[in-house]
């Protein structure tokens, strides 16, 4: 008898069987939104470390470039004034490319192939040359700079490392 009574008789007890409660779902809501809550700040931090990745990325790309029309200015590849530093007067000329001085058809050498963006730039209406900050030669900023001997960031916020972006 015991054995048998696996099903119940009862239609009416059959019916509360099927399906959750609402206590059931309110619990499980909970759960979730606690799981998303502890998930919330490591999405965050990801992302950041991320942003952090393609700005490194960037300024090595753009400080390479630099350098290398440096390299360029010193090897008599580029023609040089005198009151010239030897480093690109902007950073559009570094994708816009000079004519090699040496090249008897006056090819032009090319150092980037676009201008990377400051991932934290936060300005949409700024070309990706106006999101850095130049520093020229003799140490000027921005619109004081004659030349373009290294760039940074304009962001003023903190990296994960406890540094500004804007001194790496």
């Amino acid at each position: 008898m015991f054995a048998l009574r696996l099903f119940s008789a009862n239609p009416a007890h059959a019916k509360r069987s099927k399906g959750f409660t609402l206590v059931e779902l309110l619990v499980t809501l909970v759960l979730l939104a606690l799981l998303v809550t502890a998930a919330s700040p490591v999405v965050q931090l990801n992302g950041k470390r991320e942003k952090e990745r393609e700005l490194k990325r960037a300024l090595w790309q753009i400080r390479d470039a630099i350098d290398a029309y440096k390299d360029a200015v010193d090897q008599g590849l580029i023609k040089k004034t005198a009151e010239s530093s030897g480093y690109p007067p902007n950073l559009a000329i570094l994708v816009t490319g000079v004519e090699n001085a040496q090249d008897t058809k006056k090819k032009k050498m090319f150092f980037l192939r676009r201008i990377p963006r400051d991932p934290f730039a936060t300005d949409q209406q700024l070309s990706n040359a106006d999101t850095w900050r130049i520093r020229a030669y003799d140490g000027a900023i921005d619109d004081m700079a004659k030349d373009v001997y290294d760039v940074s960031s304009r962001s003023t916020a903190i990296g994960i490392n406890q540094q500004p972006y804007s001194e790496w």
